[in-house]
């Protein structure tokens, strides 16, 4: 077999450059001033769901029956001590419920999805809660009253109290839980704002 003479002016062949082309769209930019209005709205409306959640309350959260002592202390009945508890975590309760349907229900104004909306959010169901709890130990406490001067002997019927105000921190807690994983389970870069 002979040999090929070979041609020394011979260049090899260059394929042509391969381009890929990727289509990075710009990301979107938190929008503040656009939206405080609609932030503020929010705030507000959520903050006066506070009413009836505490009007709800006063009405579901059990008394505390008490005996008159012949010293003038009210002295519980066996078991009714633990209602102040009982008080408390319906009050919690409702207002995690609240928070949670708030968080679900701000998720669904599309156009306005957000931090500045979500901070909004949680900020109403902080003033809601304190509402709520205003609310609901007032009328309570006029659903209770004691019409006479007892007597040594008699059981009274107490308000139900909120003793402390842990239980504000429901609410907004609910709210900011219910939006945060929303917003984490969306995945879009503009959290589905912008798809109209």
């Amino acid at each position: 077999m002979a040999e090929q003479p070979v041609d020394e002016r011979a260049v090899p062949v260059q394929a042509p450059p391969v381009f890929v082309y990727r289509y990075a769209p710009q990301r979107p930019r938190v929008v503040v001033k656009r939206d405080l209005l609609p932030g503020f709205a929010v705030l507000s409306t959520i903050a006066l769901l506070g009413l009836p959640v505490g009007w709800l309350w006063a009405w579901i959260a059990p008394p505390q029956n008490v005996v008159i002592a012949e010293d003038a202390s009210l002295v519980p009945v066996t078991g009714e001590s633990y209602h102040r508890l009982d008080g408390l975590m319906l009050f919690v309760l409702i207002g995690l419920g609240a928070g949670l349907l708030t968080g679900i229900a701000v998720w669904l104004l599309r156009e306005r999805r957000g931090p500045v909306v979500m901070l909004a959010a949680t900020a109403g169901g902080v003033v809601a809660a304190y509402l709520a709890q205003r609310t609901g130990v007032g009328t309570a406490a006029g659903r209770y009253a004691v019409g006479a001067a007892p007597k040594v002997g008699d059981m009274i019927a107490l308000a139900p109290v909120l003793e402390t105000w842990w239980g504000v921190l429901a609410w907004p807690l609910g709210t900011a839980l219910a939006y945060g994983c929303l917003a984490a389970w969306n995945g879009l870069d503009d959290l589905g704002r912008r798809l109209g």
